[in-house]
């Protein structure tokens, strides 16, 4: 009895480990030949009946490598984990779980494991890569692009739905791929597990504001088939398309094939094989150029960088010429997938290893005359730490559909995107700069480097308009009576919209107008370097204003002989006209004029807020002073020493002499 139930046991053991071989090699098999969601099933099986500890850590790996292949980065993650735990012995799986660490937005342990695994492997790009994709990511997410996304929910389902393009550029009818309910194929995917994918329409109703229940492109069953449709490039027209199909034969792995078909009156053709490859080649992702001269699409064929590559292949006739690999500066030793070409030239495409959030990032790629290629990330939004492809654009504007699986979708769901545009306007006052108080029918002149020559009045003191993007305007403010004065506002290099708002101050030229901050050298008439320059703004406000004469005006107060006062201030005022004349002006615009103490200052409102102990129109004689405590006394006669100028004149012409006779 004990002899048969020991051979009992052992011929259990012997099956189950004939069992867990079997699943092993068709798991093997299957992971080869990229049926990913297959190999996951058969690598379960294998790894429950697998006694050997090393096989058992092989297929923890092998499993989350399918999960990443398929996209499942939090699947993956936690099967590299297992791994890592079991002692899987390669240390690649270190690099792996880093990765899926990053996608699955956990950084801190992505930097740790990065670190970890460069310990053993010192200076490998992959790791530095990721690790340099974790500070852009976090720097695109702080400084996100201008992009406004949302999902449609009108086109997504609980299936995958992605790859939108629209009919002939126009933004109310698009062809998209999915593997919603209704699709024609009755077999599931060995890739991802689910339904075979077909090609859908969908518009949107103007009158109810969202989009239609999408249906198969073609009703008639040409196009979409029980085989796999989807990845789609339509004519501008709308009028062809080719698009992807995976034939399906148990007996030999057909892969990706690329088809055209053309419609007329809404029917489309029998599709026919676009020969870009051989037989035995896998071609993908079609997507026409520009002027549809040539075609863009996906292969791993020979001569490639490693994975997915994207190719080009120019039209001549009716046959296309040998396929182009677009180079290193695009393609990388990962996968680059769902080229699309905006009307404007613009390639976008997908990729896996260019440093990005995470997963599958979009890139926009633009050639100079050279045909030199530059790459550039779109940025968060529009990228993500998940799988973000399949772009399309409205012809001739800056908005479109995208496809993304990110947090928040179903599965591979669609996204409308849009930049709104850049608004700059400009809202200005004008003020009385004496009195504080808002100046009506005020002359606004404009000028601006796109060619802008306006004029306008101020409103209840106010202006206000719209500017155009990357332009410099300088707005000019003139009222008879007062001064001018000018502000300026730039869009040129703006990333976003923009109100500017400034403030216009018109000085009243009935009365004299004090020059701040003008000083000099005790008892000397040398101005100090400071005064220089606050003498500059008057310069500017000269030649703001070139039709103005001007008196300079140096007071002094009344602590010296009134000879002595007045010798003083004329000196004082003539160096000021001196400096004016240095710096460009007219002598004929200028008069020098001292007063010594003969002309005190009259309080105007201004001074009155700023010291208590005075009041609007006191006039700050020698009597007035003398009756306020010495701290006072000192405040009020330090501003009877002032510099001031009076416009004489608003009609004074340059005039400029003519060239002497040689």
């Amino acid at each position: 009895m004990n002899v048969r139930l020991a051979l009992l046991l052992l011929l259990v053991v012997l099956l189950g480990g004939c069992g867990a071989a079997k699943y092993g090699r068709d798991a093997m098999l299957s992971h080869d030949i990229g049926e990913y969601y297959k190999a996951i099933e058969k690598y379960r099986k294998a790894s429950k009946k697998e006694k050997d500890r090393e096989k058992r850590k092989l297929y923890a790996f092998n499993i989350g490598e399918c999960y990443r292949y398929i996209g499942d980065y939090d699947r993956a993650e936690i099967y590299y984990k297992f791994a890592i735990r079991r002692g899987y012995a390669d240390n690649i799986v270190l690099l792996r779980h880093a990765d899926m660490l990053r996608a699955t937005q956990q950084y801190e342990d992505a930097i740790e494991t990065y670190r970890t695994y460069l310990d053993s492997v010192p200076g490998d790009e992959r790791a530095l890569a990721g690790l340099e994709a974790i500070q852009k990511t976090q720097e695109w997410v702080a400084n996100p692009t201008r992009h406004i996304i949302n999902p449609i929910k009108g086109l997504n389902s609980r299936a995958s739905d992605y790859s939108p393009v629209f009919m002939a550029g126009r933004d109310n009818e698009i062809i998209f791929t999915s593997t919603r309910k209704g699709a024609t194929g009755k077999r599931k995917s060995m890739i991802t597990g689910q339904n075979y994918a077909d090609l859908f329409r969908a518009t949107f109703s103007v009158q109810k504001q969202k989009w239609e229940e999408p249906k198969l492109v073609d009703e008639n069953l040409i196009v979409d088939t029980e085989d796999e449709e989807g990845a789609a490039t339509l004519s501008s027209t709308g009028e062809r398309m080719i698009f992807t199909r995976c034939r399906y034969d148990k007996s030999q792995a057909l892969g990706a094939e690329l088809f055209e078909s053309s419609q007329s009156r809404s029917s489309w053709a029998d599709p026919i094989k676009v020969q870009v490859v051989g037989d035995s080649i896998i071609a993908a992702h079609p997507a026409f150029n520009a002027d549809e001269s040539g075609l863009y699409f996906v292969s791993d064929m020979p001569g490639g960088f490693g994975g997915k590559d994207i190719w080009y292949a120019e039209k001549n006739g009716g046959a296309y010429e040998k396929p182009v690999n677009l180079g290193e500066a695009i393609n990388t030793p990962g996968d680059e997938m769902f080229p699309y070409v905006r009307d404007n030239g613009e390639l976008y495409f997908s990729s896996n290893y260019h440093i990005g959030m995470g997963g599958f990032d979009i890139f926009v790629a633009t050639k100079d005359e050279n045909g030199i290629w530059t790459i550039k990330n779109m940025g968060s939004p529009m990228n993500s730490p998940a799988d973000d492809f399949g772009i399309c654009f409205v012809t001739g504007e800056n908005r479109g559909m995208f496809s993304s699986n990110r947090k928040g979708s179903k599965g591979d769901d669609i996204y409308s995107f849009m930049v709104p545009p850049k608004i700059y306007s400009v809202e200005g006052a004008v003020f009385n700069k004496e009195t504080n108080s808002k100046l009506n029918g005020v002359t606004i002149r404009v000028i601006g480097t796109d060619g802008t020559n306006l004029k306008m009045r101020t409103k209840n003191g106010k202006f206000k308009m719209k500017l155009k993007p990357e332009t410099e305007y300088v707005f000019a403010a003139f009222k008879d009576g007062y001064l001018r004065d000018k502000a300026s506002a730039n869009t040129i290099g703006l990333a976003d919209s923009k109100d500017f708002r400034f403030d216009m101050y018109l000085t009243p030229t009935d009365a004299p107008i004090k020059v701040e901050n003008i000083n000099y050298e005790f008892g000397s008439w040398e101005l100090k370097p400071e005064s220089k320059i606050a003498l500059d703004t008057l310069v500017q406000v000269l030649v703001f204003n070139p039709t103005i004469t001007i008196e300079l005006m140096a007071h002094t107060d009344y602590v010296g002989s009134d000879k002595f006062n007045f010798d003083l201030s004329q000196k004082r005022a003539q160096s000021v006209v001196d400096y004016l004349i240095e710096k460009g002006i007219n002598p004929q615009r200028l008069v020098a004029k001292g007063y010594g103490e003969t002309w005190p200052k009259k309080v105007t409102r201004k001074l009155a807020k700023q010291y208590d102990f005075l009041k609007k129109n006191d006039i700050l004689t020698e009597e007035f002073i003398l009756k306020l405590t010495p701290e006072q006394q000192e405040i009020a006669r330090a501003i009877n020493r002032r510099t001031e100028f009076r416009v004489l004149s608003t009609d004074f012409i340059e005039r400029f002499d003519a060239e002497p006779e040689k």
